[in-house]
């Protein structure tokens, strides 16, 4: 079974998405707990929707790069996992002028916009 699969038969379910987070913990955990609370979920529900989101709409290059990062890992379904839940916040994104900074990413806006975001 590939990482990824792994990651989504397992992280879109709120509570091991939870523990899976607290098990990648540090700053990294801290970070992504204050920014559900920001959002007012907590943080298992917004890492579950994100790895739904990511399963429904991440590009082809997008997943290669989860089953990249977790290849050969220690803890590649952690590590898989906190790929995309930085992807999910924005990691690495360039932040434009007019964009506010905690603006989602384009994947997570087709998501809502599909109705994966909803309970």
């Amino acid at each position: 079974m590939t990482a990824l699969r792994e990651i989504v038969r397992t992280c879109t379910n709120v509570h091991v998405a939870r523990a899976a987070l607290a098990s990648i913990g540090g700053e990294f955990a801290e970070r992504f707990t204050a920014d559900a609370s920001r959002r007012d979920l907590p943080s298992g529900v917004l890492a579950a929707r994100m790895v739904r989101a990511f399963a429904l709409h991440a590009a082809d290059d997008e997943r290669r790069s989860v089953e990249a990062a977790a290849r050969g890992a220690d803890q590649p379904v952690l590590v898989g996992l906190r790929y995309i839940l930085a992807k999910g916040l924005g990691a690495g994104r360039t932040a434009a002028a007019d964009v506010a900074a905690d603006t989602p990413p384009a994947w997570a806006i087709c998501a809502a916009r599909d109705g994966v975001w909803r309970d």
